[in-house]
């Protein structure tokens, strides 16, 4: 047998083993395959209590992992833990504020004195100001570049230290289809989701050497808590997004479980700096 053949023999085996990816119809099904099991695994979800985050909470707990919500107001993040653990999943939540950097430290130093380590961070928490750009105010472009773009990087910087330390880490931030479309009345947040894919590219390129891998989730329009009153009161707007579509429908925030549980996991370990969009074809030509 020469050589070739033998690192043909390998590919093969290494398919065969693992052909099964394919085929995963639910969360549930990736939870039994080991590649993508989280058990054992310190998960830290900022913006957790609502919409994507809370549908990325649940992924990551269904999988394995210990989840801990961190969201502004306290009485929420309590909430949204209380409805996972009925569901039986190891989820706990810390207040947190991203736009305050001693928020995040506090944050960062309790889970690490409970749980020892934090081997992924999601950083999901952001905010939308819907208007035209000659109306908005500094105070608009400080919310929004505050938590969306500042919240994100120091997030990264203060659990980056504790996984750089550990020699191992996984950083999903989340970013949007809007980081690669001009929007009307977005222009600010369409900005700051372009610079989150941005510093999810630099971080991925400086922290390699640490195996730290750093992606995106790239969302496409998903009804939430944070645009859900605005499509009820705009429904024209609502079947103008839909039409921009492929897919025709805007995403649902479960959507996003099966990608944050694989950028979470072990079968994510050579993919770093990259923005995965899950948008329904929003993005294409």
């Amino acid at each position: 047998m020469t050589k070739s053949d033998v690192t043909f023999y390998h590919i093969r085996q290494h398919i065969d083993e693992h052909r099964q990816f394919v085929y995963c119809n639910s969360i549930e099904e990736v939870q039994k395959m080991e590649i993508f099991d989280l058990t054992g695994k310190v998960a830290i979800v900022t913006g957790g209590n609502q919409g994507i985050g809370l549908a990325i909470s649940r992924g990551l707990a269904q999988a394995g992992a210990a989840v801990i919500i961190a969201n502004r107001r306290a009485e929420e993040g309590v909430k949204a833990a209380e409805s996972l653990k009925k569901e039986g999943l190891n989820v706990a939540s810390i207040p947190t504020n991203v736009s305050d950097e001693s928020s995040i430290a506090a944050m960062v130093s309790k889970v690490v004195a409970n749980h020892g380590k934090i081997d992924i961070l999601v950083n999901n928490a952001g905010v939308i100001v819907r208007k035209p750009a000659e109306d908005f105010t500094r105070e608009d472009w400080d919310h929004i570049m505050n938590t969306n773009l500042r919240g994100v990087f120091f997030c990264c910087q203060l659990v980056g230290r504790e996984m750089i330390k550990q020699k191992k880490g996984k950083i999903i931030n989340i970013s949007s289809d809007a980081s690669l479309r001009a929007m009307t009345e977005r222009t600010v947040y369409a900005t700051s989701k372009a610079a989150v894919s941005h510093l999810t590219r630099c971080l991925a390129v400086e922290w390699a050497k640490y195996n730290v891998n750093v992606n995106a989730i790239g969302p496409g329009p998903t009804i939430t808590p944070l645009n859900k009153k605005y499509y009820e009161e705009n429904p024209d707007k609502l079947q103008e997004t839909i039409q921009s579509i492929p897919m025709g429908r805007t995403g649902d925030t479960s959507d996003y479980m099966g990608a944050a549980v694989f950028l979470a996991s072990e079968a994510s370990n050579f993919m770093t700096g990259q923005t995965l969009l899950i948008e329904g074809g929003s993005t294409l030509p």
